[in-house]
C-alpha cells in the first residue's frame, strides 16, 4: 500500500512514545476506519489490516456483485461489467475484494490522516504519563536536572518525561546544574492545558518519610512506624518513631551503627539536622522528648488549651530554644502543644551560668570571675566579697554590685 511512509513514521513515534502493539493497532485503525466514512459514507465493509512488526497496513474493501445497471450503493456494490475487469471469472452475487490505494485519496485527507495519528497519540502518550505518576504520587523519583530555571528547575526521568521541581519545593541550600542527578518525592499531579504537570518536592515531610523506608529495612518492612514527621527544610526536622516489637529499638534502628542509616538522609537534605524520638501517648513525656537535646526540669500541661508551660535549668533554655526558634516550634507542630520555656529558679537544687546575666553585669566582668574558676552564680555567692576582690582586679563596690544582682536571682 501506498500509506507506507505514513506507516513507518508512525512506527517511529511508536518507538519513542513506547506505546504498546494492541493499543498502537486500535489508534491505526480508528483515523483510518474514520477517514473511509467521511470517503465513503460506511467503513462496515472495509477491512484494515494492520501489520506492526512490518510497519505497514493495508485496506480492503468488500462489495458484492450486481447486475449492470442495478447499483444502489457503489460503495457495497459492484456492477457485473466493472467486475470482471478485476477477475474474468467472477459471478453475479459473489464478493469482490479490493485493495484501497492511498492513490486514491486526496493530499489534504493523507494530511488529514497524519495530523489524527500524531494527535491521538499525543492524547495518548499524555494520558499515560498522568495515569503513571497519579500512581507514584509519594514515590522517590530520581532524575537529571535538564533546565534550570529562577523559579523551578525540569528534570527528567529515566524515560524523558519532563517533572518540575518549583523553587518553592527546594531545600533553600539545593544547587544544580544540567546534567546533574536530582533526587525528590512526587508531590502532585495534575492537568493543566490538557498536558500533566508532575510536580515534585524536596521540602516535603513525605520526602523524608521515603528516604527513611530506603536507608531503614525495619521502617520499610512495617516493623517500625513513622507517626509524625516536622520539617524546617534545610535547618532541622524531628521524626518520632515507634514499633510494636519489644526487641527492636526504633530510634537505634534508625539512626544505625554510629550514625550509618541516619548520616546518607542528612547528607541528601543538606545537612539537615534529624531529631528521632520515640512516640509515646504521655504527652508529658512526649514534649519532654521533642524537646530534645534540651532537658527539662518539669512540665504543666492545659489539656484543654492544649497548652504546655516547661521549667528548664538556665542553661537549657537556649537548647529547647534552638536556633532560630526552630527547636521549640517543631516540637509545638510534632506534639500539637503550645510550648512556653520559663527558667527555673529553685535555689534548692539549680544554679545559673553567669552567662545568663550578660544583660545585668559587663562581660568582661563576667570574663574575671571565670577567671578564677566562678563560672555559675552559687560558685560566686559562695566566696567572700574580700576573697573575690583579692582573686580578681575587681573593685569591691562592682564585686558588691555583682553580690547583689546574684542574690536577687535565688530570692
Amino acid at each position: 500500500m501506498e500509506n507506507i511512509n505514513l506507516v513507518e513514521s508512525f512506527s517511529e513515534f511508536k518507538e519513542f512514545k513506547n506505546i504498546d502493539r494492541p493499543t498502537l493497532m486500535r489508534i491505526l485503525e480508528d483515523v483510518f476506519r474514520n477517514m473511509l466514512i467521511k470517503k465513503y459514507g460506511s467503513a462496515d465493509n472495509f477491512d484494515i489490516i494492520v501489520n506492526i512488526d512490518k510497519g505497514d497496513l493495508e485496506v480492503w474493501r468488500n462489495r458484492i456483485i450486481v447486475e449492470d445497471g442495478e447499483v444502489e450503493d457503489s460503495n457495497s456494490q459492484i456492477a457485473y461489467s466493472e467486475a470482471l475487469k478485476i477477475e474474468p471469472d467472477f459471478e453475479i452475487g459473489e464478493e469482490v475484494t479490493e485493495e484501497v490505494k492511498m492513490l486514491d485519496f486526496g493530499r489534504r485527507e493523507i494530511l488529514s490522516i497524519r495530523q489524527n495519528l500524531q494527535s491521538k497519540v499525543l492524547d495518548l502518550e499524555k494520558d499515560n504519563v498522568y495515569k503513571k505518576y497519579q500512581e507514584r504520587i509519594g514515590e522517590i523519583i530520581t532524575g537529571e536536572v535538564y533546565q534550570v530555571w529562577k523559579k523551578e528547575i525540569m528534570v527528567l526521568d529515566d524515560e524523558g518525561i519532563e517533572l518540575l521541581l518549583p523553587k518553592t519545593e527546594q531545600i533553600p541550600s539545593d544547587f544544580y546544574r544540567k546534567g546533574d542527578s536530582l533526587k525528590a518525592v512526587v508531590s502532585k499531579v495534575e492537568m493543566k492545558n490538557n498536558t500533566p504537570m508532575i510536580i515534585l518536592s524536596r521540602t516535603s515531610p513525605l520526602f523524608l518519610e521515603k528516604l527513611f523506608e530506603s536507608e531503614v529495612p525495619e521502617v520499610f518492612d512495617g516493623l517500625i512506624t513513622i507517626k509524625n514527621i516536622v520539617r524546617m527544610p534545610g535547618e532541622r526536622a524531628k521524626v518520632a518513631v515507634e514499633s510494636y516489637d519489644d526487641r527492636i529499638d526504633p530510634v537505634g534502628a534508625c539512626v544505625g551503627m554510629k550514625g550509618s542509616r541516619i548520616h546518607g538522609i542528612v547528607r541528601e537534605l543538606r545537612n539537615e539536622n534529624i531529631d528521632v524520638i520515640n512516640f509515646t501517648t504521655n504527652n508529658s513525656l512526649y514534649i519532654t522528648r521533642a524537646l530534645s537535646p534540651a532537658k527539662i526540669s518539669s512540665i504543666k500541661l492545659d489539656e484543654s488549651f492544649k497548652k504546655a508551660d516547661v521549667f528548664l535549668k538556665p542553661d537549657q533554655v537556649s537548647l529547647a530554644i534552638g536556633k532560630g526558634g526552630f527547636n521549640i516550634k517543631l516540637a509545638g507542630e510534632l506534639t500539637g502543644y503550645k510550648i512556653d520555656v520559663y527558667r527555673d529558679i529553685d535555689s534548692d537544687a539549680e544554679d545559673v551560668d553567669l552567662e545568663e546575666f550578660s544583660d545585668e553585669i559587663d562581660e568582661w566582668i563576667i570574663k574575671e570571675f571565670k577567671a578564677i574558676g566562678c563560672d555559675t552564680a552559687k560558685s560566686v555567692l559562695d566566696l567572700s566579697i574580700d576573697e573575690l576582690v583579692n582573686r580578681t582586679d575587681l573593685e569591691e563596690e562592682t564585686v558588691k554590685e555583682v553580690m547583689k544582682i546574684l542574690k536577687a536571682e535565688f530570692e
